[in-house]
């Protein structure tokens, strides 16, 4: 007999399954393509949308975005201030004339304007009153002072043209000292020196606020992206450990706290806009006392400080969506 006869009872070795065609577990695996094992149709994502930690989350980005915004605005609206009052500064000089023992005061008032108008580079020149001279004294002296009396130097507004440069003040300098030596010449440098040391500070502390904005909402990111990963740490290992790209984990997480970001910085955001710009609209609906108007006008700011609020909630979102990238990067590494 060419062949073995089979025991009676004993059944046949069943044939080995072919492997369904089913399968998306092993053949997801296979194929690099984590993204058919972890989320079927009908399943829900792996980093829940809808928590409490979101909310809190977008409420915190919310409020760093509209700190950022606030800052990025009133830095914008100092630097604006500054760079007209600078520019209105080195446009006028004065003269000023002190009275002194046998001095005519007139008369050296209209050399000074002669000499003032002589001058290449001045636009013109006009002698103040001692009514004028009074009302730029109001604000210290207050009203119904006789300055007949007071040794008030006398003053020559100065304008100075398109044209003038810094040897138009020598010329006028050197022209007063010779032809009314009473007279000396006020260029107002210090006091564009100190707009502008006070623009440059507004500067330096709006920066030092950004970088605080930065470093809380970079704290603030990491620990909820903890906390979700800690969620999620299940689902989270399984599909590390059967062949998931930590590419794949990574871009869910980041997709999740980006739109987080975005949301957060849209609030925060939006809210920083609306103020500057009910700040920049109001007076017009509104009438109030010269001081409190000059206050509130100093909230306008440009299509730059917009367009900087709009940067800075950009960026409040980027930061988040790079921040959770890392801090998840980081944990995938553990737990390897």
């Amino acid at each position: 007999m060419t062949g073995r006869l089979r025991r009676p009872g004993a059944a046949a070795a069943p044939a080995p399954a072919p492997e369904r065609a089913g399968k998306p577990g092993a053949q997801a695996a296979r194929a690099g393509n984590p993204a058919a094992l972890s989320r079927p149709a009908g399943q829900r994502p792996i980093v829940p949308s809808a928590t409490v930690t979101a909310r809190a989350l977008i409420a915190v980005i919310a409020i760093m975005t509209f700190l950022a915004g606030i800052t990025i605005g009133a830095v914008s609206a100092v630097s604006n201030v500054a760079a007209e009052w600078t520019a209105d500064i080195a446009r006028e000089t004065t003269i000023e004339i002190r009275p002194g023992d046998g001095l005519d005061v007139e008369a050296a008032l209209a050399k000074a304007v002669e000499v003032a108008k002589a001058t290449p580079g001045v636009a013109d020149a006009r002698a103040l009153d001692p009514a004028a001279t009074a009302r730029l004294l109001e604000p210290w002296l207050g009203t119904g002072l006789d300055l007949a009396n007071l040794p008030v130097p006398r003053l020559v507004a100065v304008s100075l043209a398109a044209t003038a440069d810094a040897g138009t003040l020598e010329a006028l300098r050197a022209g007063l000292t010779l032809q009314v030596p009473s007279a000396s010449l006020d260029d107002h440098r210090l006091w564009a020196e100190r707009l502008s040391t006070t623009a440059h500070t507004a500067m330096a502390i709006g920066l030092a606020v950004l970088a605080l904005v930065a470093a809380a909402t970079v704290l603030c990111v990491t620990v909820a992206t903890r906390a979700a990963v800690d969620a999620a740490r299940f689902v989270v290992e399984v599909l590390h450990f059967v062949g998931a790209r930590d590419t794949f984990i990574v871009s869910e997480f980041q997709r999740h706290f980006l739109a987080v970001g975005l949301k957060g910085a849209a609030i925060g955001g939006g809210a920083a806009i609306a103020l500057f710009f009910l700040g920049s609209t109001l007076p017009s609906w509104l009438s109030f006392d010269r001081q409190i108007d000059t206050l509130v006008g100093a909230l306008t700011i440009d299509l730059r400080g917009y367009g900087g609020i709009v940067g800075v909630a950009v960026l409040v979102a980027l930061v988040t969506a790079l921040t959770s990238r890392a801090t998840v990067y980081r944990t995938l590494r553990g737990i390897s």
